[in-house]
C-alpha cells in the first residue's frame, strides 16, 4: 500500500470549521485501509492539544502518540479546500490528514512542510484543477 494515492485526494471541500475538516481527513483514512475508525478520535484530540496549522494555509491533523495501534499502513488523505477552513492562527486551504506507522509521520510531516513552505506550492495545490495536477506537486516527495 502506498503512502500517497490519488484516492486520497479530495477536490473541492467545504467546511463550517476545523472540527468538520479533520473528521473528513480521517474519514478518507479510514475509507482507504489506512487506519481504524477510532484514530479520527485521537486526530480531534491532538487538534485540542496543540494546533495542527502550521501556517502558509495548510494544517496537517494527526493522531496523537497513543495512536499508534490504530494505524495499518503509513497514509495521507489530502483535502483541497478553497474557500479555506478557519483555525486560530489562519485559514488553511489545504488540510493533510497523517497516519504515520513507527514514527515515519516525522518523515511525512517533513516533506509536506517542505513543499508547502513554498507559498507557491500552496497555491498551486489550492487552485488545482484535478487529482493528477496534485500528485505531479506531491509526489515527488511523498
Amino acid at each position: 500500500m502506498r503512502v500517497f494515492e490519488e484516492k486520497n485526494i479530495r477536490l473541492n471541500q467545504q467546511f463550517k470549521t476545523k472540527k468538520e475538516a479533520i473528521i473528513q481527513a480521517g474519514t478518507v483514512l479510514v475509507e482507504n485501509g489506512y487506519v481504524d475508525s477510532s484514530y479520527i478520535e485521537d486526530m480531534l484530540k491532538r487538534e485540542k492539544e496543540v494546533s495542527t496549522y502550521i501556517g502558509n494555509n495548510v494544517a496537517i491533523p494527526h493522531g496523537i502518540v497513543k495512536s499508534v495501534d490504530k494505524i495499518h499502513h503509513s497514509g495521507i488523505s489530502f483535502l483541497q479546500v478553497p474557500e479555506g477552513v478557519s483555525y486560530e492562527e489562519g485559514i488553511a486551504y489545504l488540510v493533510i490528514g497523517i497516519a504515520g506507522k513507527n514514527n515515519e509521520h516525522l518523515e511525512i510531516l517533513g516533506k509536506i512542510a517542505n513543499v508547502c513552505s513554498d507559498i507557491n506550492n500552496v497555491e498551486m495545490l489550492r487552485f488545482a484543477k484535478d487529482k493528477h495536477e496534485i500528485m505531479k506537486i506531491l509526489k515527488e516527495v511523498i
